[in-house]
């Protein structure tokens, strides 16, 4: 007769069937989806510092500390080296710029405004922005600079 190998039904068909199949895992596996979620927040970390609003000015360097944060989003004016005072990102020529500030008072919360001014622009326009904040409905005025300048105590910053 001829040769040939039989298997029983039992046991040996269920191997058979195993290998070529992978059963359905019960549990997930949260190991890779940690390793995003970290990847995710580092990169979050990173970048929310990038994402400040305002207009590119060389700001003056100081020893004074930074201001607490606010719940609202702050208020920024800037005066660049060339004079032009802009609201946000937004230029506004300087005859406007009380009406503007006034309106933008009336709805907001805050009285908190942030000045930025370039290093090489006068004192006389720094103060007459300041003034027309002040007319404007903000009396609460934090002049931002960059940290590390002298402390003109004798010590370096």
């Amino acid at each position: 007769m001829a040769g040939g190998v039989i298997q029983k039904s039992g046991e040996g068909e269920r191997r058979r069937r195993g290998r070529g199949r992978s059963r359905p895992m019960a549990e997930i596996n949260v190991t890779p989806f940690v390793d995003v979620m970290l990847v995710l927040l580092i990169i979050f970390m990173v970048a929310a510092p990038l994402m400040t609003v305002g207009v590119p000015v060389e700001l003056p360097k100081t020893a004074a500390a930074a201001l607490p944060g606010e719940q609202e989003e702050p208020l920024t004016v800037t005066v660049t080296a060339d004079g032009t005072v802009t609201i946000q990102t937004t230029e506004v020529a300087r005859d406007e710029l009380v009406s503007k500030l006034q309106a933008i008072a009336a709805e907001r919360d805050s009285a908190r405004v942030y000045l930025r001014a370039d290093g090489s622009v006068s004192y006389a326009d720094v103060v007459q922005v300041m003034g027309a904040l002040n007319r404007g409905g903000f009396n609460d005025i934090g002049l931002v600079t960059d940290t590390g300048g002298p402390t003109l105590d004798g010590r370096d910053g």
